[in-house]
């Protein structure tokens, strides 16, 4: 192995860190990828995790300027093929090796830039905007890795990967509304009034989220071999946590934040190794 190897490897691990230090369960859920894949979607994850954090969580600082840098420094990395930031130099190999287009990443900065403003009385115009440039392109970035240049593959895909991406990214919305709404300032979902949250207003978002989980999963179950067990398990903890949303009264949505527990995670993890059939879930 050569330093430029080396470079690239620990780069990667980088990105690998980020992914098991910030979401338990897609670590656990990308193990299942084959090892040709597993690195891409670890690629994938830190770049969007880092924008994520730079628009949620660097309170105190100059988020818009920590955006502009990151996309400046994105820019020049997708252009020279080299980054000394190791988050940005593994996304960028993936961008190029499984042909990413850069558009769907162009529509991921545009909505965390949304995110650096007022996120109040979204119409349905404005709010599918923001999901598909924050949860539905992510899916369409690994949907690219996944088909690995079958761009057949890829275009009969696209639809069932965007609505994953749309049902996560809803289930968020929902899970985080005490944050979002209360420490954010934050209102995604068009017409809702937080204020006055009913269960009226919970039960029109959730049979969205539930048409999405249903049209996803019929692509969940075209996918290749190669991902189709990890793509599983992701929706399978998603589904978990929307079940769980959906036994909770709004008003304790607004001061808590709803999770599945660690516990529950391993039995849906041991269970589907043991059945390994996509076909016993049920929404």
């Amino acid at each position: 192995m050569n330093n430029l190897d080396i470079f690239h490897t620990v780069c990667g691990l980088s990105s690998k860190m980020v992914t098991q230090k910030y979401s338990t369960s897609f670590a656990w859920a990308s193990t299942l990828f084959k090892p040709d894949i597993r690195q891409h979607i670890y690629n994938i994850y830190g770049f969007v995790r880092f924008a994520d954090e730079i628009v949620d969580t660097f309170h105190g600082y100059d988020k818009a300027q920590l955006l502009a840098e990151f996309e400046s420094c994105y820019r020049s990395a997708a252009d020279k093929g080299i980054s000394l930031n190791p988050i940005l130099h593994s996304f960028c190999r993936t961008l190029h090796e499984k042909n990413i287009p850069a558009h769907l990443v162009d529509s991921f900065l545009d909505s965390m830039r949304m995110d650096l403003g007022v996120i109040r009385n979204f119409n349905d115009s404005r709010y599918n905007e923001y999901i598909y440039g924050s949860a539905e392109v992510v899916g369409l970035m690994c949907l690219k890795v996944f088909v690995d240049g079958n761009d057949e593959e890829y275009e009969r895909l696209k639809p069932y990967a965007q609505s994953l991406g749309a049902a996560f990214q809803k289930i968020n919305f929902l899970r985080d509304i005490a944050a979002d709404f209360n420490d954010l300032n934050r209102t995604y979902f068009p017409e809702v009034d937080f204020s006055k949250f009913s269960l009226g207003d919970k039960q029109r978002i959730e049979e969205d989220i539930a048409r999405d989980f249903a049209h996803a999963f019929i692509g969940i179950k075209m996918l290749p071999i190669s991902s189709r067990m990890a793509v599983f398990m992701a929706y399978k903890y998603y589904l978990n946590l929307f079940l769980k949303i959906r036994n909770t009264e709004p008003a304790l949505l607004l001061t808590k934040r709803i999770r599945v527990s660690n516990a529950r995670k391993i039995y849906l993890f041991g269970e589907m190794l043991l059945n390994k059939n996509l076909n016993l879930v049920r929404l």
